[in-house]
């Protein structure tokens, strides 16, 4: 099932994508979920007993598609070099690492909720702040049923389903402070969506990643090819950490970032980049500077 928050004639609705999807229909109760969006749905975890609205579907062309958790409660748990062609390609960065350290433990940030927008929403540029901004195609998982010290072994009993970010990255910013948060929370760093794929209709574990920028393909890999898989990446978040419906683990980015490129190739005003994750759909989103 393919669950979405959206906007028609300024109201903002839940739904479902149909089989095509062509249209959607809404949700009930039919409710403005404010910023949260599908957190109540994630949370009560009542997808088999969804019941329709009582207007008729709409076509999706006709609806504004938003974040599908708008706001998240919490911050959102992103991964880095979880890929080995870009743990490689970084190998000669600044973020460089020897290969002991890659492949102990997961590396783990966060980007503050507020930088979330939506599938097609802009992202600002902040030339006052950073020239070195970067892209970041990710499947993200969204956690269903809460859980401390979960063992790899359950952790997929706690997912709810897969969306797809990108990790815009203020890479100067990233240098500056010798730590990540600040480089990866940028208003507007956080392109969400378009959907909610849930965890019975994807297999997460092998699927196709892409993007795109000015239709020039960047990044193409499999998540089978992550150095932590899924579940390793949800037992290690839920070391002595209470993971909650709603929550958001980025599983990290394929090669292909500007930044690995030689010379690097940062983004400008313009410049449109599309992220695509087979069985899930696709985002795009226009950078523009401020």
């Amino acid at each position: 099932m393919k669950l979405l928050y959206y906007l028609v004639n300024g109201r903002r609705f839940i739904g479902r994508l149909s089989a095509d999807e062509a249209e959607v229909q809404s949700i009930r109760p039919v409710l403005d979920q404010g910023e949260h969006g599908l957190l109540p749905i994630i949370e009560s975890d009542t997808t088999r007993q969804l019941e329709v609205g009582r207007a008729g579907p709409v076509p999706l062309a006709e609806v504004s598609i938003l974040a599908p958790l708008g706001t998240p409660r919490r911050n959102i748990f992103c991964v880095g070099r979880n890929y080995h062609a870009h743990a490689k390609e970084l190998s000669s960065s600044v973020f460089k690492t020897n290969s002991r350290e890659t492949s102990a433990w997961p590396i783990v940030f966060t980007k503050v909720p507020e930088c979330v927008v939506g599938p097609y929403s802009d992202v600002v540029l902040p030339l006052h702040v950073s020239s070195q901004i970067d892209y970041e195609a990710e499947l993200a998982v969204v956690i269903g049923k809460q859980g401390r010290d979960i063992t790899a072994s359950n952790a997929l009993g706690h997912v709810f389903g897969y969306t797809i970010v990108n990790d815009v990255t203020a890479r100067d910013v990233q240098m500056r402070h010798q730590q990540w948060d600040l480089g990866k929370s940028l208003d507007t760093f956080c392109p969400m969506g378009p959907w909610i794929v849930t965890k019975d209709e994807l297999d997460a574990s092998d699927t196709r990643v892409r993007c795109w920028v000015n239709n020039e393909l960047r990044q193409d890999a499999r998540t089978r090819d992550l150095i932590f898989d899924i579940a390793v990446l949800i037992e290690t978040c839920s070391r002595g950490i209470t993971l909650y419906p709603g929550d958001v683990i980025a599983t990290g980015t394929p090669a292909g970032v500007g930044m690995g490129m030689t010379p690097p190739r940062y983004l400008c005003h313009g410049d449109i980049v599309k992220i695509a994750i087979d069985g899930i759909g696709h985002i795009e989103n226009k950078f523009v500077a401020q």
